[in-house]
């Protein structure tokens, strides 16, 4: 079983690892099914989703009407204003059959202007809060993808009480000065203030490129073996404060699972390096 602990300050006991719901975007409601099994085999309590994740939120409804107490639910929206933000609030709780939801969190906040209109008069925050204090959801969060994002997340606990941040994180990722600075900075702003943690793209090899897509995790090329896929997982898990958000891929989920049920520490660098160079590792975001 995957361990648990506590989610910044909202009070719940999350897996470390959780299930990215992305994987379920073109999935039949059986295969669904059999991976949301999966999650309660390996002790998953916490599902992050979104309703611009195809069919991820319908898929997943079917499973709340039998085991709502049993997941921690995470939703999020990229409309930057008021009123496009409640129309995604509404779609998932209809989607997902629940009240409430756990942790909505606006997806993707890295460009500037996208941001101050969030942030701004009539804009999503707005939302936000109003859908927090009438208990439609219990905590808010920020995520976002690319290079600038930790900064980014920075300016974001600076302007509001977001309770869990999102953001890419592996061995190849930290290589680069620049964001692993900035990434250490939020964290210790995000310890400072009780605020959880979320990684993504641990898995990540390279950008797709020309390559045909045989994976479903959009615009990166991921690790397929499981012993590379081992040490990815492990090094990720030795962020001991973070939780590691899996890959949007039903082949690649047993496969992360297995990987963090049987973590005990972080590789060593050497091992690391030399993972890199087996598989031509190359960051997915470089500043």
């Amino acid at each position: 079983m995957i361990p648990k602990q506590q989610f910044g300050r909202t009070g719940h006991a999350s897996s470390r690892v959780i299930f990215g719901a992305y994987a379920l975007s073109e999935a039949t409601q059986p295969e669904a099914d059999q991976v949301l099994d999966m999650l309660l085999t390996y002790g998953i309590n916490h599902i992050d989703t979104a309703p611009m994740y195809g069919n991820a939120e319908k898929r997943i409804g079917p499973w709340m009407d039998g085991h709502r107490d049993n997941f921690f639910l995470a939703t999020k929206t990229r409309s930057r204003t008021y009123n496009g933000a409640w129309k995604n609030i509404q779609r998932s709780l209809n989607d997902l059959r629940v009240n409430t939801i756990d942790l909505w969190q606006m997806h993707g906040l890295t460009n500037p202007v996208g941001w101050e209109k969030a942030m701004g008069p009539g804009g999503a925050l707005e939302a936000f809060i109003e859908a927090r204090d009438n208990g439609l959801v219990r905590s808010l969060g920020v995520t976002g993808h690319g290079s600038k994002v930790p900064g980014v997340h920075i300016r974001s606990l600076e302007r509001f009480g977001f309770d869990s941040v999102l953001l890419p994180y592996s061995y190849w990722q930290m290589g680069n000065p620049r964001y692993a600075a900035d990434f250490h900075a939020l964290v210790e702003l995000c310890s400072e203030r009780s605020v959880a943690v979320q990684t993504i793209k641990s898995v990540a090899r390279r950008p797709w490129e020309e390559r045909p897509k045989t994976y479903n995790t959009f615009f990166y090329e991921p690790l397929g073996a499981q012993g590379a896929i081992d040490k990815a997982v492990h090094w990720a898990l030795g962020f001991t404060e973070g939780f590691l958000i899996t890959a949007g891929d039903m082949q690649l989920l047993p496969k992360m699972l297995d990987a963090a049920d049987r973590f005990e520490e972080r590789p060593p660098d050497a091992e690391m390096r030399a993972l890199v160079d087996e598989f031509e590792i190359q960051p997915i975001f470089s500043y």
